[in-house]
């Protein structure tokens, strides 16, 4: 077994984050390209199929966003840990992570499948469409117990500061999610014709493979998992370290999926065609993101090792880089997009209106890339630093007082045009936002270091 080390303190901050930074992207990348997988294979089933996988991604995102908060709470508190030398912590916190993440969704899992129905009727899913949607989502719930506790594994691998085991672990799920796919989805020798639900089937079979063998590379490869019995109030301490950046970051991430909810009830006013094709813009999105979501899974770690040695030039630096980047890497999408939307958009269905909606969206937001990458990145800082409610607070306004106002009074006058302009509005303040106020909070943590260092040396 390794003991991890902190290991982020020194040397390049851009080589650092480079290094860090492939690994992910390749992992995330591929994750991404199953549910660009998912998307074509149910494509080619029907649009009904494929309008109800749209009505069911922005809850698979909310769940999502719960593993990624979890992730971000484990993140932050081992990093800073492992900042300080103290192992005995590391793996107690690691493994009380693993605990509670299993709990939590649990309890989620269980309450979403009782809500199924009322919740899909209140997004505007058709009657017709119920059942199907119904038969996908508790294949899904069964597995969110153990989807999570995977991801939440990865994280904590992350805050040693080795991505590229955990990348690999990801990657090789995705490749059996995409080989399973059209095995359960049209059905292969005695394998039967599954439709909706052998996607389903598929992910639940890859993700529980991946949670199981991210815990046993915990265990017996880093050294970062305690089976000795807890006492009740290290435990109750472990869960309270985790929750304080844990919770604060599921709602922020879930801010996203539930205002994308309330839009793909306003989309679905004109039509489960007009659905379909927002879903797919919507998955061809969040492949052309993976980068941003990357920086963002390892800008935590960095942050918390480099604040626990009190070295906030390093995360001043660390943050510019990124924001640089961010915008840079943005516009290149949104010139990518502008050329090649419709081609792109046309892979997954050749109805006429699906492919206009999907090609409209990626004509109009990527604009807001840049912006929405800055925004990413700069709430994943503020999860490492521990402060994990300004991160809320700017989604909170990114959604709610921004996107979701602005689209209602948009659609008023450019309808569908008008929803996805608002979207692009809302990125590009929100991005500012965020950058301003990180780096608020740094200054904040630099003042104190220097006050702290005064007062050991006087």
């Amino acid at each position: 077994m390794n003991a991890p080390r902190a290991k982020l303190t020194e040397g390049s901050v851009g080589r650092h984050l480079t290094v860090m930074t492939l690994p992910v992207l390749g992992g995330i990348f591929a994750m991404m390209l199953q549910s660009f997988a998912d998307t074509y294979f149910i494509g080619q089933v029907g649009t009904n199929e494929l309008a109800a996988l749209s009505f069911a991604f922005p809850i698979l995102m909310i769940v999502t966003s719960v593993a990624i908060g979890l992730g971000a709470g484990t993140s932050s508190v081992v990093a800073r840990a492992i900042g300080l030398n103290n192992q005995r912590r590391v793996r107690r916190l690691t493994t009380d992570s693993l605990i509670i993440s299993f709990l939590i969704t649990l309890v989620v899992a269980s309450v979403g499948i009782v809500l199924i129905d009322p919740l899909f009727s209140l997004m505007g899913a058709p009657p017709e469409m119920m059942p199907m949607i119904r038969q996908y989502m508790i294949i899904l719930y069964a597995a969110v117990p153990f989807v999570v506790v995977g991801m939440v594994g990865m994280s904590a691998m992350r805050a040693v500061g080795d991505t590229a085991l955990p990348s690999a672990l990801m990657v090789a799920a995705s490749i059996a999610t995409i080989i399973l796919d059209p095995i359960l989805i049209f059905g292969f020798g005695p394998v039967p014709a599954m439709s909706l639900n052998g996607a389903a089937l598929a992910l639940a079979i890859s993700r529980t493979v991946l949670c199981l063998l991210g815990i046993a590379y915990l265990y017996w490869r880093l050294d970062m998992l305690s089976l000795t019995r807890p006492d009740i109030e290290e435990l109750k301490e472990s869960w309270r370290d985790i929750s304080h950046v844990g919770l604060p970051a599921a709602a922020t991430n879930a801010i996203i999926p539930i205002g994308l909810g309330v839009v793909t009830a306003m989309v679905a006013r004109y039509g489960p065609e007009v659905v379909a094709g927002f879903g797919v813009a919507s998955r061809i999105e969040s492949l052309t993101l993976v980068m941003f979501y990357a920086m963002s899974a390892i800008i935590g770690p960095f942050i918390g090792q480099n604040l626990s040695a009190r070295r906030t030039d390093r995360i001043f630096e660390a943050l510019k880089l990124c924001s640089l980047f961010s915008i840079a890497f943005g516009l290149l999408i949104a010139v990518m997009l502008g050329v090649f939307g419709r081609q792109l958009s046309a892979l997954f269905s050749d109805h006429a209106e699906v492919v206009r909606v999907a090609t409209l969206f990626l004509w109009i937001a990527p604009i807001s890339y840049g912006a929405y990458g800055t925004v990413m990145v700069m709430n994943a800082a503020f999860n490492g630093m521990g402060r994990p409610m300004p991160a809320v607070a700017i989604s909170i306004a990114r959604m709610a007082v921004l996107y979701i106002p602005l689209a209602y009074v948009a659609e008023l006058w450019f309808e569908i045009k008008g929803i996805f302009a608002a979207y692009a509005i809302a990125n590009i303040l929100a991005g500012v936002l965020a950058y301003l106020w990180a780096m608020r909070e740094v200054a904040q943590e630099a003042d104190a270091a220097k006050l702290a260092d005064s007062e050991s040396t006087s």
